[in-house]
């Protein structure tokens, strides 16, 4: 979930109750990850993460798994961020890969088993190389399936052959995390999606799951390809300023980015208005 905020940049913690109820009540999300990069996580501070996630649980933690994502290229900050996340209430914790450092896969082992030991909660290890640097090697998620508490994986490495290893020799579930690739993750034994799309096509998503769970892979493929242009113009610049923008034009709470992104312009904000149209997204 994309964290709102105020045109001064000031977190918008009405703004997010708001549009928590809105992605588990009318997109029909089953959980919400707070915290994520998505929700621009690198420029909140720790007090901001908390609060954000308190009023999340408030607003929907009985009607959805609310998870935290607490992920730093420090551990011992990670740990720290993992008991404040459990203090505060969540479900889970969502753990990405160390970023620029380039943890040899040692480090990588080392650093996810102590994120998992910080805490009583489960955890989802993030795999996102084109985001920092490294992936998390086959046998070292072999190795961290071990541990009792790491019980997922969000997959954005896009390997298909890496990810098919690790589900036919692990109890790993995986969730999809490049959504161009939601269904051909179904199809390989993804059990669901972490989706930067769910903010605005949650409910269409939860139909192509249900279709493909149900054997209707034609039904299911064709409404992957009617979010072929959801999913192109969403992307066409940065996730989260593109998804705050279509946000805009649903009239709910997103409002500017933080830190050294920046906004869509208007040229980006038309181009997004005809993508989201084309995927069957209904615009006021």
């Amino acid at each position: 979930m994309v964290t709102p905020m105020t045109s001064d940049g000031a977190i918008d913690y009405a703004g997010a109750a708001k549009l928590a109820r809105y992605l588990v009540g009318e997109m029909r999300n089953d959980g919400l990850v707070i915290s994520g990069t998505t929700g621009e996580s690198p420029t909140t501070t720790d007090a901001e993460k908390d609060r954000l996630l308190r009023t999340v649980i408030e607003a929907v933690g009985d009607q959805a798994t609310i998870v935290a994502g607490v992920g730093t290229n420090d551990t011992a900050h990670t740990c720290e961020l993992a008991r404040q996340a459990e203090a505060a209430g969540a479900a889970a914790l969502l753990v990405v890969t160390p970023y620029y450092n380039k943890p040899p896969q040692n480090g990588l082992v080392a650093h996810f088993r102590a994120a998992a030991d910080a805490t009583g909660l489960p955890v989802l290890l993030y795999d996102i190389p084109g985001r920092t640097a490294t992936p998390i090697a086959t046998e070292s998620l072999l190795q961290l399936a071990e541990h009792p508490r790491i019980v997922a994986v969000k997959d954005a490495k896009d390997d298909p052959a890496a990810a098919s290893l690790v589900m036919a020799s692990t109890r790993l579930a995986y969730y999809c995390g490049t959504d161009m690739l939601n269904l051909p993750w179904l199809a390989i034994g993804a059990v669901g999606l972490v989706s930067v799309a769910g903010h605005v096509a949650g409910d269409r998503l939860h139909e192509m799951i249900d279709a493909y769970a149900a054997g209707d892979v034609t039904g299911a493929l064709q409404i992957h390809r009617d979010l072929l242009a959801v999913y192109t113009g969403l992307f066409r610049s940065q996730g989260v300023i593109m998804t705050k923008a279509a946000l805009g034009l649903l009239g709910l709470p997103g409002g500017p980015v933080r830190g050294p992104l920046a906004d869509a312009t208007p040229a980006q904000v038309e181009q997004l208005r005809t993508d989201l149209v084309a995927g069957g997204v209904k615009l006021p």
